[in-house]
């Protein structure tokens, strides 16, 4: 019908509702939850969006390791800025991890990250974005595929303070593989070491740390997420 949708609002708990979960993207399996959910949203797809969308190709999983490694070659920005209500921040994204990379980059120019919010907040630990209950964050996912990243976790990137890395599907349990939908900026200042090697950091917070401090002190309702909505818009800077 629409695909594999991913749950509005129990994205980011792994299951729990406790502080300092790791990232995490939990699929929805209650398909007439959704579907009701989605006849309810007074928001309709406009004609251009849908042509649009029809447009995107695809991916399956055995596609996106060449996908990602041609695209990579032919689009090699790599830094990016998103705009919210609090202020900008700004991002560079490593060269040597292409795969993720390349699929920000993409997403990006799609227009994807546009229709998401940060849409979890665990003050002293991270902002996780990527994710909405809107019609079209649901749509452009399930036109882009339900795809893994593989993992390009690396040592010579910890998450420290203000690093730029990738969740995870929560019930995806047997390899370090990335969602490619949703981020999150690492915002305690003693970093996160506990997920070095299981989630991948492929850029950097270059400026705009206090714009993520003020995002990290929104208030919160269930599984974190923001009583208002922090939306983003996200463009390539270079």
């Amino acid at each position: 019908m629409f695909g594999i949708f991913i749950c509005f609002f129990l994205v980011i708990s792994c299951g729990e509702n406790k502080k300092n979960t790791p990232p995490s993207q939990k699929k929805e399996t209650n398909f007439e939850a959704i579907n009701k959910a989605l006849k309810e949203n007074t928001r309709k797809p406009k004609q251009e969006e849908k042509s649009t969308l029809t447009d995107i190709k695809k991916l399956e999983q055995k596609e996106v390791i060449p996908f990602l490694t041609e695209y990579a070659e032919k689009n090699p920005e790599n830094k990016i800025r998103i705009t919210t209500d609090y202020g900008e921040i700004i991002v560079e994204l490593f060269m040597d991890t292409p795969l993720h990379r390349a699929n920000f980059i993409r997403l990006t120019k799609l227009g994807y990250f546009d229709t998401s919010f940060f849409h979890r907040v665990d003050s002293g630990f991270v902002i996780q974005g990527g994710n909405s209950d809107r019609w079209d964050t649901q749509r452009f996912r399930a036109a882009l595929g339900r795809y893994l990243i593989p993992s390009e976790a690396s040592a010579k990137y910890p998450h420290v303070r203000g690093a730029f890395s990738m969740a995870k599907f929560t019930e995806q349990n047997i390899s370090d593989a990335s969602s490619p939908f949703e981020f999150f900026i690492v915002q305690g200042k003693n970093g996160a070491p506990h997920l070095d090697g299981e989630h991948s950091v492929f850029g950097r917070v270059i400026a705009g740390m206090d714009v993520v401090d003020s995002i990290a002190s929104v208030d919160t309702g269930p599984n974190e997420w923001p009583v208002k909505n922090v939306y983003m818009k996200i463009e390539i800077v270079d």
